[in-house]
């Protein structure tokens, strides 16, 4: 039977072996070309699962490629460590954070560690640790001294079983993303990043990202939510106020017949005063405000309003128009406040129609047909009508005729709108980064001095459960302080930040871990960024991967690095799934990567994890496929094993004369090496480099049938040792043991990767396959590589097909080189 391989054996020695040696360490004065390959940082929860599995070992796959194609390979690894799941698993095991965090962080490691993944650990860090926070409120400081962070009295999200704020983001569907609560509005003071002052180049930088999937491009662009139109001034009558609206039909701006504002509008209160029924209104108001926008702005929700009494008058024909507080209109998208033009737009006609409001048209269609009684909006361009100086204009000429004269008499002008809106950072929970910030009733707000970074989270004395404010705002040792800047007693803030922030900067601190003095040296992270491939799951196309696109191009602005993209290429994996779910502990499904370690070795785990489906793609878990790939790897043992004592001492280069079946099997080889080699780096196929990778050890067994005596053993070690070093970045343990008993002292994966020889890969004959009339008739040999003429001569001196051709006409015949021929005949 021969030795059998102990998995549990090599693959612990060989990680020891690799971590002495320092095998994986990035060296910043290596001057070969440098290639950053990246997968999302995880959350210590405790365990891996086998997300982290796959995404990890695609990630090892190609920066284990790249080393051996010649790069100088950064491929890091660090823990997001801060935010609401720790503290909530924390509150459930009456543990604190710190100790479950740092308890879950050494366990993960030696999980990852345990896959044999090429990481290089001197660059570890946790977004916890006081070393990398200090650098996170030192950028929260960068933002601030530049005018994009600020604090201002917000309605906001609130979960009330997180007893948090929540940013828009993290709402899905009027839920909180992460604990299904349905969320409430409620007013706060508040800490926010101006990304809107970004959002032109947020949108326009997608254009650049080649590398990026078009789905995740397309979610982007519509977050942001580009909208060109034309910002309107309506006066308010009696005030000394007004309502600027914006719109993408001015030239409806004639048909305006009312405004509706926002019930959370800045001018409600002074709409309403001294109105008779003001109670109503502000009852109504609470009972919108207890709605989410989701459901308040969804097409089915019916459309509610009241009159707050108050009008507004019409910029350029003076007319007064009632003012309503409506449930659709929401405060934070655009100025709050927008023009009902029922007789062009479906909604507004609704609703008009439900509140008998007037209905004016002022567009008709370019035929000149007019219905004199309208039975619903008419929303096409058209011609305008009843539009003053503009009737006659089509509505392309009239949009822009009114923005500039709007422009031109100060009552508005052209303008761009997006759906964007500042990014709020404020939590008011306990295991985040504190916000740098002092409040001193004598000078206001004051920003921590840089040498007094990091302001400390305490770890100990402290309260974390939730009370509907920060825990930290009863730490009296935190709170109490001095102000910098006059001396006098001062109040920390006690919000931390959102945890998407330390997220947001964390590819650059791997470019210079240990920088005590900055967060990265720019000549450091410029030799490195952006990160080349970047890998993770679908779910953080918006948020993460917008917010590190926002950090970078401020930092860029800032002269602290050069490119403004973080990452030049973006792969998303599909999830792993078990019985057609995603796995989870409440539905009972999950499997556990530890066990399958422990049962059949790392190797067997990350190759079913990357033979089971193409990396974009969700993949089902299979009993059977693990079975299965710990078999192919024992097969792969036995066979290299059997032959190790015969082939160790063959070398040379081999043979121009060789006989039919070692061709045979350099054919099968090289034609391997060619096809793995194109799949991992041309297009991520490790599922079908892997079936490359088996038809070559497929080929290696029937060479082996031949007797001893007549096997070329030169071509046998050739094909062995390409086998071995092209398997290497999928099975790394297994490759590297057996390389070794090869008889080389250095490791497999610091062996350059294969050339194939084009000429041995090239099949000798091909078989052409015959169609007529797209069935298939025939089958036909033909030298490889023969032109259409050679292959046609061959097709048709068949006799099935002179019989099938016999007295018709051959329409066309379409050629395939090597593969195809199809005749079409009538």
């Amino acid at each position: 039977m021969g030795e059998k391989y102990n998995f549990r054996e090599i693959e612990g020695r060989w990680q020891r072996r690799w971590e002495e040696d320092g095998l994986y360490a990035a060296a910043d004065e290596d001057e070969r070309p440098r290639y950053y390959c990246l997968e999302m940082f995880p959350y210590p929860s405790g365990r891996l699962h086998m997300g982290h599995v796959r995404v990890y070992s695609i990630g090892d796959v190609l920066a284990r490629f790249k080393q051996m194609q010649g790069y100088n390979v950064l491929h890091p690894m660090a823990w997001d460590a801060f935010g609401l799941p720790a503290e909530n698993a924390a509150i459930q095991r009456n543990i604190h954070p710190h100790q479950w965090t740092w308890a879950n962080i050494d366990h993960m490691r030696e999980e990852l560690k345990r896959l044999g993944l090429s990481y290089d650990w001197d660059r570890e860090y946790a977004t916890c640790d006081p070393d990398y926070y200090r650098w996170t409120q030192w950028l929260f400081l960068l933002l601030y001294k530049n005018g994009l962070a600020y604090r201002k009295n917000a309605a906001v999200n609130w979960c009330p079983s997180c007893a948090t704020v929540l940013a828009n983001e993290q709402v899905v569907g009027g839920l909180c993303e992460r604990c299904d609560t349905a969320v409430d509005r409620t007013d706060l003071e508040q800490w926010f990043f101006k990304i809107t002052d970004y959002a032109h180049r947020l949108l326009d930088g997608l254009h650049q990202l080649d590398g990026w999937p078009e789905k995740v491009k397309a979610m982007q662009a519509n977050w942001i939510g580009r909208s060109e139109g034309a910002e309107i001034i309506f006066a308010v009558d009696g005030l000394d106020e007004h309502l600027p609206v914006f719109t993408t039909r001015a030239d409806t701006v004639f048909g305006v017949t009312y405004i509706v504002i926002a019930p959370e509008h800045e001018l409600v209160e002074k709409l309403i005063a001294n109105q008779a029924n003001g109670d109503e209104i502000r009852a109504f108001i609470k009972d919108v405000l207890a709605e989410d926008e989701i459901t308040r702005t969804s097409e089915e929700t019916e459309k509610r309003g009241v009159f707050t009494g108050s009008y507004a008058i019409h910029p350029l024909d003076g007319r007064r128009l009632p003012i309503l507080i409506a449930n659709y209109v929401v405060g934070g998208y655009g100025t709050g406040a927008v023009m009902g033009v029922p007789a062009h737009d479906h909604r507004d006609f609704s609703f008009a129609k439900k509140y008998d409001l007037d209905i004016r048209r002022v567009i008709t269609p370019e035929s000149g047909s007019v219905t004199e009684e309208l039975n619903g909006a008419y929303v096409e361009d058209g011609i305008l009508i009843d539009s003053g100086d503009f009737t006659g204009l089509t509505s392309e000429t009239a949009r822009e005729q009114i923005a500039l004269h709007l422009e031109a008499s100060k009552q508005g002008g052209k303008k761009t709108n997006y759906r964007l809106r500042d990014w709020l950072i404020s939590r008011q929970r306990y295991w985040g980064t504190p916000i740098p910030i002092i409040y001193c009733d004598k000078c206001g707000v004051v920003p921590v001095p840089e040498e007094d970074l990091p302001v400390v989270l305490p770890t100990t004395d402290i309260e974390f459960r939730p009370t509907g404010q920060s825990p930290l705002v009863d730490c009296e040792q935190f709170v109490n302080t001095t102000c910098p800047e006059c001396g006098g007693p001062g109040r920390r803030e006690t919000d931390t930040m959102d945890t998407f922030i330390d997220s947001s900067w964390y590819f650059l601190r791997y470019t210079d871990p240990h920088n005590d003095e900055l967060p990265f040296a720019k000549e450091k992270a410029d030799a490195w960024m952006p990160v080349e491939q970047y890998i993770g799951g679908i779910e953080h196309a918006i948020l993460h991967l917008m917010y590190c696109r926002f950090f970078q191009m401020v930092l860029s602005d800032m002269g602290l690095v050069e490119t403004d993209i973080p990452f030049h290429n973006l792969m998303t994996q599909g999830m792993v799934l078990r019985d057609g779910a995603k796995m989870s502990k409440s539905k009972g499904n999950v499997v556990d990567p530890d066990r399958i370690i422990e049962q059949y070795g790392a190797d067997t785990a990350r190759l079913f994890i990357l033979f089971a489906s193409p990396p974009e793609r969700d993949l089902e878990w299979s009993d059977e496929g693990v079975e299965g790939s710990y078999r192919f790897i024992n097969r792969t043992w036995r066979l290299v094993v059997e032959y190790v004592d015969l082939i160790r001492d063959k070398k040379g280069p081999i043979p121009e004369e060789i006989g039919p079946q070692e061709r045979q099997l350099r054919r099968i080889v090289h034609g391997s090496v060619k096809k793995v080699t194109r799949d991992i780096g041309d297009r991520f196929s490790f599922n079908t480099a892997i079936s490359a990778i088996m038809e070559l050890v497929n080929g290696l067994y029937q060479y082996k049938e031949l007797p001893l005596e007549e096997q070329d053993l030169l071509v046998v070690r050739e094909a062995i040792e390409l086998l071995l070093l092209v398997f290497a970045p999928f099975v790394p343990h297994v490759t590297e043991e057996l390389w070794h008993r090869l008889g080389h002292n250095t490791s497999i994966h610091q062996e350059p990767w294969p050339a194939y020889d084009e000429k041995a890969a090239q099949a000798e004959v091909v078989t052409i396959v015959i169609q007529i009339n797209g069935k298939v008739r025939e089958r036909v040999e033909v030298p490889a590589g023969s032109d259409q003429e050679a292959i046609k001569e061959a097709v048709f001196s068949e006799a099935r097909v002179q019989e099938y051709t016999e007295g018709k006409t051959i329409v066309r015949t379409v050629v395939v080189p090597d593969k195809l021929v199809n005749i079409v005949v009538k």
